[in-house]
C-alpha cells in the first residue's frame, strides 16, 4: 500500500491510522501494531518537520507492506540526504538531557531493521519488524 502525503502532521497521523488499518486487515498483533504506529510517527514527523520543514507543498511517500512473517514501512523524502541509522545509541538518561533526541532510538527499539539509502535526490529508510506470519495470527 503506497501514500502520497502533504508534509503536515495531520499527513502523518493519517498515515499512522492508515497502518493501524492495514496492519489489522493482516492481522498483525497488537502489540507489534503499536510499536510499528510509534515508529512511522516519529519517522514521518521528522521528515515533515526537519527534512520539509512543514511546506505542505512537498510530499513524501509511506509504502506499507506485509511479506510472510515481516511487516515493512518504507519512507520516502525529497530532502536534504540524512542517514538516522548512524545517529549515536542512547542507552540511559542523565539529568542533564533534554527532553528531545529519543525518536531514533524509539524507532531502533520498535523495529528488528531499519535500513537507510540515497536513490537520486531521496532519502529511503526501510523499517522492518517481525511479526509472525498471517496464517497462524489469523487462528
Amino acid at each position: 500500500m503506497t501514500l502520497e502525503l502533504n508534509a503536515t502532521p495531520e499527513e502523518v497521523m493519517r498515515a499512522v491510522g492508515t497502518l493501524q488499518e492495514f496492519a489489522r486487515t493482516e492481522h498483525v498483533p497488537e502489540k507489534n501494531i503499536f510499536g510499528l504506529m510509534l515508529a512511522l510517527e516519529e519517522c514521518a514527523s521528522n521528515i515533515v518537520n526537519h527534512s520539509l520543514r512543514r511546506d505542505a507543498t512537498q510530499k513524501f511517500q509511506v509504502i506499507l507492506e506485509r511479506s510472510g512473517e515481516s511487516f515493512t514501512i518504507e519512507l520516502r523524502d525529497p530532502g536534504p540526504a540524512f542517514d538516522p541509522t548512524t545517529a549515536s545509541r542512547r542507552e540511559t538518561q542523565t539529568h542533564d538531557d533534554d527532553a528531545g533526541g529519543w525518536g531514533i532510538e524509539l524507532v531502533r527499539r520498535n523495529t528488528d531493521e531499519m535500513r537507510y539509502a540515497r536513490e537520486g535526490e531521496q532519502n529511503v529508510l526501510r523499517l522492518s519488524r517481525k511479526v509472525g506470519s498471517a496464517a497462524s495470527d489469523a487462528k
